[in-house]
């Protein structure tokens, strides 16, 4: 009885006291008729707890997500379904879903009479802001009678698990040689059955090992070729994601690191809908996934499930310790990069392989940078990765991603691409 007393409203609890004043009054004053009245008010409130109490044990709903994955900037949609089981007719039914604010407003739907032999379908629909995985959950019911005497709240489902996947941006074509462990020319290491393997050469550059030096081509071409180095065996491509916190700014979709998880993730479906063996890796060697060049969809939800739950690190510098690529084309998508950490992306490249690099200009996501100090801030960055061999693209937050992209494609080691507000 306590229990059901416990949902007595405001106006519940005031018609409960004056019912009991009235039984008092009718007492002092002898006057039986008020007692008549005092104890029909007394009851009134006392029936309905009970019956609300009673009634809400007999509330069943159930949840669907549909879909259960949704990318940044799609819709999707909840579905509930509420039931009656009790023979009892139910009241009022007000229904709240705990909604995060990242995937919109939390929904409220009143059920004025629940059916008994059938279920009621509500809906309403997501939109996601934010990528992460979010819970959606719980669902409470709030039970009230006609009179707003009584209520009482029930927890009807728990959490549902909702994963925002980023955005994925198709894009077209490929870098020459992409994907195999390629030099500059896309030319791999093949090994014959016998005698000396074949020999991959290059220009000389400055800075190159004289050891390495061809003097067969050499001699053939009257120019200094040297060997490039041992490629791996199987083929493929190395996407490297800076999601270091402190190279980059903006807050929510609109910052630089949004901007990079998803350029990461197109990037990266779209060379292993290509064939191409990808792995993902941080700015610190740490393997987010591997994707072979087979396989269906599945493998794709990999790599999208992993970078929806990447957060932010907190190391100020690039260490790596090892090439993150270990011999594969590279593919970086840096954002602020002082020269030690251009240092560290370069020391351990071997100058024969492809390596690309996006550079973002990450002070114009803060709305701090202008044209001309997007190519100040970070022609220092680019100069550097371009004298060890590196092919760059720098790009602002209103850069078309395909348009990277593109110019990715196209960028050799020799030179650097500034899109996206550069003059």
């Amino acid at each position: 009885m306590l229990r059901a007393l416990s949902g007595l409203t405001t106006r519940g609890r005031c018609l409960l006291a004056a019912g009991i004043a009235a039984a008092v009054c009718s007492l002092v004053l002898n006057e039986r008729d008020l007692l008549r009245v005092a104890i029909f008010v007394i009851a009134l409130p006392l029936l309905v707890a009970a019956y609300i109490s009673a009634t809400r044990l007999r509330l069943g709903a159930a949840r669907a997500l549909r879909p259960e994955r949704v990318a940044v900037g799609s819709t999707g949609e909840v579905h509930l379904e509420l039931w009656r089981s009790g023979r009892l007719p139910g009241g009022e039914v007000l229904l709240e879903d705990g909604v995060p604010y990242a995937l919109g407003t939390r929904p409220r739907f009143v059920v004025e009479r629940l059916p008994h032999e059938r279920r009621v379908l509500l809906r309403y629909p997501l939109q996601p802001g934010l990528r992460g995985i979010h819970q959606v959950g719980p669902l409470r019911a709030t039970l009230t009678d006609p009179f707003g005497l009584c209520e009482f709240e029930r927890e009807l489902i728990g959490h549902s698990r909702l994963v925002v996947v980023p955005q994925v941006v198709p894009l077209w074509g490929l870098p020459g040689g992409s994907g195999v462990g390629a030099g500059d020319d896309g030319s791999v290491r093949l090994h014959s059955g016998q005698g000396e393997p074949d020999v991959i050469v290059r220009h000389y550059r400055t800075g190159d090992d004289m050891r390495k030096v061809h003097w067969r081509s050499t001699a053939r071409r009257d120019e200094i070729m040297v060997r490039v180095e041992e490629r791996p065996w199987r083929g493929g491509t190395t996407v490297l994601l800076d999601h270091r916190a402190a190279a980059h700014h903006g807050s929510g979709q609109a910052a630089s690191l949004e901007w990079a998880v998803s350029f990461a993730a197109s990037v990266a479906l779209h060379l292993r809908r290509a064939g191409h063996r990808v792995r993902l890796v941080t700015e610190h060697g740490l393997v987010l996934s591997d994707l072979p060049g087979d396989g269906g969809a599945g493998y794709d939800n990999v790599a999208l499930d992993t970078l929806a739950a990447l957060q932010t690190a907190h190391q100020r510098d690039v260490t790596l310790g090892h090439d993150p690529a270990e011999g594969q084309e590279l593919i970086a998508i840096l954002g602020t990069v002082s020269a030690e950490s251009v240092h560290e992306l370069t020391r351990y490249r071997p100058r024969g392989i492809r390596s690309l690099a996006v550079l973002l200009d990450t002070p114009s996501w803060a709305g701090t940078a202008s044209p001309d100090h997007l190519a100040a801030a970070t022609e220092d960055s680019a100069e550097l990765l371009r004298a060890a061999g590196w092919g760059v693209v720098i790009a602002g937050p209103h850069t078309p991603m395909p348009e990277v992209w593109t110019q990715l494609c196209r960028t050799g080691t020799n030179r650097t691409a500034m899109i996206g507000g550069a003059p």
